[in-house]
């Protein structure tokens, strides 16, 4: 085969794999899905209103002025051969009916916690853990604190010690990013015990 036959032939199509980034209301799901997007991600915020008194919890984030109502999308490439789609999950409970349709192909999770409110994502954690869905714990450092080691975390959430539990700042691309190739090994991980492959192994750009 000549080298022209072997420069006309296509690139293969990465790997797509479907992943959410879920967890409860306020905790920056919004802020890390736009923050490791390659593209311009999609939103659908709205501003909090009047409306939601009484009913969404602004207890320790006060500050917030609007709210997922339905969904946040957004790409980044792992590697040539591996593309995430990351669909982040509407956080008040209010919304929550729309957890299920958005896991419909979801192959794992990043389930992000807020240390000042950490029993906002005990129903998130929940959600996977009944559905069999891989997931990571990341833990946001608002203004990049973080008082607490994984363990505590784990501890306090009372997550058995095959889950991983990491630190993480939402704002940031490449913490975001490790957080995500974290979950990535780990299904890899998963895939080559039960069937032996998996989705290609991360590589950096």
């Amino acid at each position: 085969m000549g080298d022209s036959d072997t420069a006309a032939r296509p690139t293969p199509a990465p790997d797509t794999l479907k992943i959410l980034i879920a967890g409860g209301f306020g905790v920056g799901k919004t802020t890390m899905v736009g923050s490791v997007s390659e593209i311009v991600p999609l939103r659908t915020e709205e501003p909090l209103t009047a409306a939601g008194l009484g009913v969404d919890d602004l207890d320790g984030i006060e500050e917030k002025q609007a709210t997922t109502v339905a969904l946040d999308f957004g790409r980044i490439t792992i590697s040539r051969d591996l593309v995430l789609y990351l669909f982040g999950t509407p956080g008040q409970q209010r919304f929550w009916f729309m957890w299920n349709d958005l896991a419909i192909g979801a192959l794992g999770a990043v389930v992000l916690i807020d240390v000042r409110r950490p029993e906002t994502s005990f129903a998130a954690i929940d959600f996977f853990e009944r559905r069999g869905i891989p997931f990571v714990v990341g833990v946001n450092g608002f203004h990049g604190h973080h008082p607490y080691g994984p363990e505590e975390i784990r501890d306090a959430l009372a997550l058995p010690g095959h889950t991983q539990v990491l630190l993480c700042d939402a704002r940031e691309h490449d913490s975001c990013r490790d957080v995500l190739i974290a979950l990535v090994d780990q299904l890899i991980a998963s895939a080559v015990r039960v069937h032996g492959d998996g989705p290609p192994a991360p590589r950096a750009r």
